[in-house]
């Protein structure tokens, strides 16, 4: 027997077992960080302490206002300060996080408001109307309304709500936080983009927000103070959990509210930006910037990309304009990125074009993951020949807890013992993962999901629309957009023009599509439309011009 045979009195203890939360974090930056600026967006400029202590007022106001652990808080706002500070002072009152979709349709938003059960949702002005929208057509109860105005952006309160300050200064920022008893404990509630039918809530524990911001730093290769730009929204993913890991290295929050070249470019150029995530779309606009929004700056920008593989093209001409980009991928279920393409030094002296082809690769397992693979529908690994093709599946700290309310597809998620992402893909020789093709026909768009099915259900209440058909077509700026080939019932008529805004009057606008296309489906004998063939005609049609 080994020595360590007889374990008496080495028991978990509260001297040797603290529940692991991304909370602590704040808590630390602080002491350690203090007087450092902690976040910044145009004139406003938090240190650590007068970061903390606003966290701690909005904590306190939400805990006096009767929310209580385990109750959820929900947000409608874009990368502005409130919502850095809610990411911090909604798990501080030991309530869940439930960030939404600034970009949803009025119904959506209802029924993740309903189903979600949010008592106080921040919203900010330019989104109230959304907001009270969405409040009309609820069936339980409303929640509370905080108004959130931006002053920065011009963007001016109502006058009919409570507004953010007003309800921070209730609170007390001596208040003490909630901090989580088990590290299981509910942090977040984030909603996928409803890929078959209404979205699934996303539940995410503090354990697994913890180690995500543990993990990102290594692969990010960061040393302190970095200065991190919100370019992806803070509701995806609580973007990518980039703010819960910040204050780990007494690092800068640099808002950012309307994502444009000029933005960013001035952020890296006046705050010294040096880390951002985003889209390819956002790499395109930064190539693609005109040449008076344009700066100049003397480092090397790190920056995350995922949502669908950047063009060889794009990663090309960004790395000449002092961006150092890695590919990443993962889902609202991971809490975002759980692989990345880490390079190479022997890479180094391949073409330009082959580089740039190995940095579109969804890579390998982020440190903090257990096993990331591509297996066979006998959850068996696949032949790791650049080609045949599997399904991604995942096992790690970083997965969701599950489903909310949705037993039946957090079942059909965990399957055989993994969580299954329904991407297909292959695995090269060396182990590193692509992309080859998407289940259920996921159109990505600028980073967003969009459900083909969802596109499709709104097209077909057009009364002139007998079948419908919706796939990705590829587009320079957003990198794919919705293109929907349509047939007509007999004696009806309706143009491209109709059927686009019919659709957009129905979804988000981002989610109508780019391009209706009439024309007789294909289908197999049982009637089945070949939406392969549709998407060769799809890429045809963009070839062509």
């Amino acid at each position: 027997m080994g020595w360590l045979a007889d374990e008496t009195g080495l028991d978990k203890c509260v001297a040797n077992h603290v529940p692991l939360t991304p909370l602590s974090h704040l808590a630390r930056a602080a002491q350690v960080f203090r007087d450092r600026e902690a976040l910044v967006y145009g004139s406003t400029r938090l240190t650590y302490a007068e970061y903390h202590a606003r966290v701690s007022r909005l904590a306190s106001a939400l805990n006096l206002a009767g929310v209580q652990p385990g109750d959820v808080v929900a947000t409608l706002l874009p990368n502005v300060p409130a919502q850095a500070e809610a990411t911090f002072g909604v798990p501080a009152c030991g309530a869940v996080l439930n960030t939404i979709n600034t970009r949803l349709d009025v119904d959506t938003v209802a029924y993740i408001f309903d189903h979600g059960g949010a008592k106080v949702v921040l919203t900010d002005s330019q989104f109230l109307p959304l907001t009270l929208a969405a409040v009309t057509q609820m069936e339980g109860p409303a929640p509370r309304i905080i108004e959130v105005p931006d002053a920065e952006a011009g963007v001016t309160a109502s006058g009919e709500h409570e507004t953010y300050e007003e309800f921070l200064a209730t609170g007390d920022p001596g208040f003490p936080w909630i901090m989580p008893q088990d590290e299981w404990e509910s942090l977040a509630l984030n909603y996928t983009s409803g890929t078959t039918g209404r979205p699934k809530g996303v539940v995410y524990h503090h354990r697994g927000a913890y180690l995500m911001t543990m993990g990102t730093p290594v692969s990010w290769r960061m040393v302190l103070h970095p200065r991190y730009l919100t370019i992806v929204p803070l509701f995806h993913c609580n973007g990518w959990n980039h703010t819960w890991m910040i204050p780990l290295l007494g690092g800068t929050v640099v808002c950012c509210r309307e994502i444009t070249a000029k933005a960013i470019y001035d952020a890296i150029a006046d705050e010294g930006v040096t880390h951002f995530g985003g889209a390819p779309i956002v790499l395109n606009m930064i190539v693609n910037a005109k040449p008076e929004a344009r700066r100049h700056f003397h480092h090397v920008v790190e920056v995350f990309t995922a949502g669908a593989p950047p063009a060889a093209a794009t990663l090309a001409a960004i790395g000449k304009l002092g961006f150092n980009v890695t590919q990443v991928y993962g889902l609202t279920e991971t809490y975002g990125h759980v692989t990345e393409c880490v390079w190479n030094a022997e890479w180094d002296a391949l073409p330009e074009p082959e580089q740039a082809a190995i940095k579109a690769r969804q890579g390998v397992a982020f440190p903090m993951m257990e096993e990331v693979a591509v297996v066979d529908a006998q959850m068996m690994p696949v032949a790791m020949d650049g080609a045949t093709q599997g399904e991604i599946v995942m096992r790690g700290n970083c997965v969701m807890k599950g489903y909310l309310k949705n037993p039946e597809a957090t079942a059909k998620a965990f399957k055989g013992g993994a969580f299954h992402s329904e991407d297909l893909a292959h695995i090269h020789p060396d182990g590193y993962i692509q992309i080859s093709d998407r289940a259920k026909d996921i159109i990505i768009s600028g980073g967003e999901n969009i459900s083909s099915v969802e596109v499709e259900g709104a097209l077909m209440h057009h009364p002139a629309v007998s079948l419908c058909a919706v796939v990705a077509m590829p587009d320079e700026k957003w990198g794919e957009v919705p293109c929907a080939f349509v047939e007509l019932k007999e004696g009806h008529a309706a143009d491209e023009g109709i059927l686009i805004a019919f659709a957009r009057d129905r979804i988000a606008h981002y989610k109508a599509p780019k391009r209706v296309v009439f024309r007789e489906l294909p289908k197999t004998s049982t009637g089945k439309i070949q939406k392969f063939e549709l998407r060769v005609l799809a890429r045809a049609m963009v070839q062509s011009g």
